[in-house]
């Protein structure tokens, strides 16, 4: 069962109707879910993340978690006893009952533990990976760009491997970028702009953080590309050869570290209420996910305002065209201000990835490739 288990997850391709396969991932992805939030009941202070275990209704969560095992059990055990991919349904069942057989949805949490202790964010994981594959999936579903494109398409292990390790070590990203800003930035006299910030109501202030943290990524992405020593780490990113609403987690975690401690060092710096910077992180989280996402959305003329998915494909193209053009995370009427724009008479580019396809494919050698790259 482990070895079909293991060919399975090493595999790319749509999964076909009537085999048990759809409904046994999805059963196998909640179960694996569901034991991992049975292991941040048990160990809060080191699985789960300070900033957001303030805002759980627990009661809640513990009925969340409930309906999750109940479905994940459900699906899997018919897939079982009507022999549907019963290798897949059989290790998602047992997960499920390993699970419940820890405490599930009833394990008593203890409040009396110290809020300071090292954590790896599996709660920021299991929510994220929820809320975004919920979503996305289904938007890219019913606006498909390349509709022949299946969920699990090629090189999708080695995304997805990004998106656990970025989530899982966010309590060093947050220490490690924290103590970066304060260091950098901390020093710099702005007591009069901090004032006037503060006075600007919440509709006023939502675009000018965007405006203000655009600005300071889009010559720090221009910089990944102009830059030799720093491309070595953005050639991670743009070595995705498929765009869909998991390409956006392919980041090398030093850049990761980098853009975020010079995109937050000059909100940091100009006194943004938590508000507004609470709005600011809704804002880009989803268009970080949205605008890689496999979806045929231009807007008409908003998309010389504002970055959309297809003004993002560009980006990540290899056509010679779209080459080092529109760097913007938010505006797009950055690149047309700065003339690094694309401009084509073509509505999408044909290829992604990087030009002449040097970056290896895995996680593990991603991550050692800006230390090992001799061009």
């Amino acid at each position: 069962m482990l070895k079909k288990l293991n060919q399975f997850t090493e595999s790319h391709g749509a999964l076909r109707p009537g085999r048990g396969l759809v409904t046994g991932v999805i059963a196998l992805t909640l179960a694996i879910l569901c034991f991992l939030g049975v292991m941040a009941f048990h160990f809060p202070q080191y699985l789960t993340t300070p900033e957001l275990r303030k805002q759980y209704d627990v009661a809640l969560m513990r009925q969340l978690l409930f309906v999750a095992m109940v479905v994940a059990g459900g699906l899997s055990l018919v897939n079982v006893l009507f022999n549907r991919a019963r290798w897949l349904s059989a290790f998602a069942f047992g997960l499920v009952v390993l699970g419940a057989l820890l405490g599930g949805h009833q394990v008593e949490v203890d409040p009396n533990f110290p809020d300071h202790t090292p954590y790896i964010g599996m709660d920021w994981f299991i929510l994220d990976l929820l809320g975004s594959s919920l979503i996305f999936i289904f938007i890219e579903k019913l606006f498909a760009l390349r509709k022949d494109q299946p969920v699990f398409r090629p090189e999708w292990q080695t995304d997805f491997h990004h998106f656990i390790v970025n989530h899982m070590v966010i309590g060093f990203m947050l220490l490690a970028t924290n103590l970066l800003v304060h260091n950098i930035f901390g020093w710099v006299p702005v007591d009069g702009v901090r004032g006037w910030i503060a006075t600007l109501p919440f509709w006023a202030a939502l675009p000018l953080i965007i405006l203000v943290a655009d600005l300071a990524q889009y010559w720090t992405h221009r910089a990944y590309h102009e830059v030799p020593l720093l491309w070595r780490l953005h050639a991670v990113h743009h070595s995705t050869k498929h765009m869909d609403w998991m390409a956006g987690s392919r980041q090398h975690i030093l850049e990761t570290i980098i853009t975020r401690t010079l995109v937050l060092g000059p909100i940091y710096l100009l006194g943004f209420s938590k508000e507004v910077i609470d709005a600011y992180i809704i804002v880009v989280g989803f268009q970080a996910v949205f605008n890689h996402a496999n979806v045929s959305v231009r807007l008409g003329p908003l998309r010389y305002l504002i970055v959309t998915p297809n003004f993002h494909h560009w980006h990540h193209s290899q056509d010679q065209e779209a080459l080092d053009r529109n760097y913007a995370a938010h505006y797009a009427f950055l690149d047309h201000l700065f003339g690094t724009a694309v401009n084509s008479p073509r509505m999408w580019p044909e290829r992604y990835g990087v030009l002449g396809d040097y970056v290896p494919k895995g996680f593990l050698k991603q991550l050692a490739f800006p230390f090992t790259w001799k061009g």
